[in-house]
């Protein structure tokens, strides 16, 4: 049988706000997996913003996405760095740092990445 599903990230499943205020990553559960829409505010790192959420030294997700706005830096563990804006897909391994590059909000699309992306934890346990 085949179907159609229309869902709208203002009305996702659930939203995880960063630390400070700087963002929120809207979740939407589906048949396939999980989709999420983070919104980076300026100024958002993931080194200082998610950190203290996933208790690791980088970002250990792997993402799969697209930059709807604004722009993104990440840099691997390794040191290999790439920026990223708004019509750019992005493949990502686990193992980096990421942050907000200038004043406009950056949103992101991740097909991947976003399960357990930001989730408290307390929540996880």
């Amino acid at each position: 049988m085949m179907t159609i599903v229309k869902r709208n990230f203002d009305s996702a499943d659930e939203v995880r706000p960063f630390d400070d205020h700087k963002g929120h990553l809207d979740l939407i559960e589906t048949d396939h997996g999980p989709v999420g829409r983070a919104v980076f505010e300026p100024g958002w790192q993931w080194s200082k913003h998610v950190k203290p959420m996933a208790g690791t030294d980088s970002c250990q997700a792997a993402h799969t996405g697209y930059c709807v706005t604004g722009r993104l830096k990440i840099v691997m563990d390794n040191g290999e760095e790439a920026e990223f804006g708004p019509g750019d897909f992005m493949e990502v391994d686990p193992g980096h740092d990421a942050w907000v590059v200038g004043d406009e909000a950056c949103v992101a699309l991740d097909w991947t990445g976003m399960a357990d992306y930001a989730k408290q934890a307390a929540a996880m346990a």
